[in-house]
């Protein structure tokens, strides 16, 4: 494969509940590969998409998610594997479905407005097999769903960027497409809108009950917005599942540290704990942590939230306040213990630590902890608790 990135996936987790049964799936890969030239960006790639949901694609740029994407939308032909839409196979087995005939929506970065029609004008776009009535009423419809029923007649420079962005998913979803494509979605818009227009679009979606991708690089994006989400790194589908799931019990230590701060506190299991340089932890607040795995060494993974650090004196403390970062309503200290490691703590606003303070770090979680062996540090790997 030379230099290539092989692109593979997990096993799904479910988001529901219930078991879906396989009419509830509305996209399927299966062993879907893409090459450019000699480079072989997407290797094997297996995966499914089901009614309803909304399923973000998250990883740093070049990992592969946008060529998914495309590969969806047909605006790419995979070189070896089957996608099927609706139990139609849309690309692979010598078929290929053109994007416009494959009923998917596109929510583009940049929006993609026509600037010559007004916004009314643009949610029709995709309508004119429509008679006008029913054109006319679906319009007014989502004009409304989108809170901009008085702005029909404004063309798009006259749009604020949510506005803009309203308009856009109007548009896509206006001939209710079997699915609906979003490429960083957020990207154009400043840090305060951002957060309104997840939440807009989000009750939008599942409003519609239309079954969406997104594509985005930014974790708290699709932390807040997907019922799953696919964690991707050079070319890998490193885990997939639930927000709650892939935050708090990550399968590898990049899905750990691009999900937010993440320290590693290195401990020996001993019987009913877990020895480290904060005290003994319990086994029990340690997820899926077997006997088997008695006298060995391992990392636990602890985030800003899950240690609390206090000035004290030198036959308490442990570490060393060596960073801290005023965030506002929290500040992020960073502590470099006594162990040589480094640990991060997020403390109020209000609590005040000065740099080379001397400290005492305690673990103060109040759920399990995830952790990965210490032979592996580096690696990546997956925790035995998967």
């Amino acid at each position: 494969m030379g230099n290539g990135r092989l692109l593979t996936t997990t096993a799904d987790e479910p988001t529901r509940e219930s078991t879906l049964s396989t009419d509830d799936v509305v996209l399927e890969l299966d062993t879907v590969a893409k090459r450019y030239g000699s480079e072989t960006v997407i290797s094997s790639l297996s995966l499914t998409v089901r009614d309803g949901e909304i399923l973000t694609l998250l990883g740093p740029s070049g990992c592969g998610k946008t060529t998914t994407l495309r590969l969806i939308a047909g605006l790419e032909d995979p070189n070896g594997g089957q996608i099927r839409l609706e139990d139609e196979t849309v690309a692979g087995d010598g078929q290929f479905v053109p994007p416009d005939e494959r009923e998917v929506g596109v929510v583009f970065q940049e929006f993609a407005l026509f600037p010559h029609l007004t916004a009314r004008e643009n949610v029709a776009f995709g309508l004119q097999e429509w008679t006008k009535q029913e054109r006319e009423s679906r319009v007014q419809e989502l004009l409304e769903l989108v809170g901009l029923e008085s702005h029909g007649g404004h063309y798009p420079e006259e749009l604020s960027g949510g506005q803009q962005q309203r308009i856009a998913l109007a548009r896509s979803i206006a001939p209710e497409p079997e699915m609906l494509l979003l490429d960083e979605p957020f990207s154009n818009l400043d840090v305060d809108l951002r957060v309104e227009m997840r939440e807009e679009v989000r009750r939008i979606i599942k409003e519609t009950e239309v079954t969406a991708i997104s594509v985005t690089h930014d974790q708290e994006e699709a932390l807040s917005i997907s019922d799953r989400v696919a964690v991707m790194n050079d070319g890998n589908i490193e885990q997939i599942g639930t927000p709650e799931r892939v935050f708090q019990e990550p399968k590898s230590r990049f899905v750990a540290g691009f999900l937010g701060h993440a320290s590693f506190l290195s401990g020996e299991v001993r019987g009913d704990h877990v020895d480290t340089a904060l005290g003994r932890v319990l086994r029990d607040d340690v997820n899926g942590l077997a006997h088997q795995y008695d006298g060995t060494d391992l990392d636990l993974l602890v985030r800003p939230d899950d240690v609390t650090a206090f000035p004290a004196d030198e036959s308490q403390a442990n570490g060393r306040v060596v960073y801290r970062r005023y965030l506002g309503p929290t500040v992020l200290y960073r502590v470099e213990l006594d162990s040589n490691e480094t640990i991060e703590c997020m403390h109020n606003h209000s609590d005040r630590i000065d740099l080379d303070e001397r400290v005492a770090v305690r673990v103060t979680a109040d759920h399990e902890l995830a952790w990965f062996p210490a032979g592996q540090r580096g690696k990546g790997a997956a925790t035995p608790s998967d």
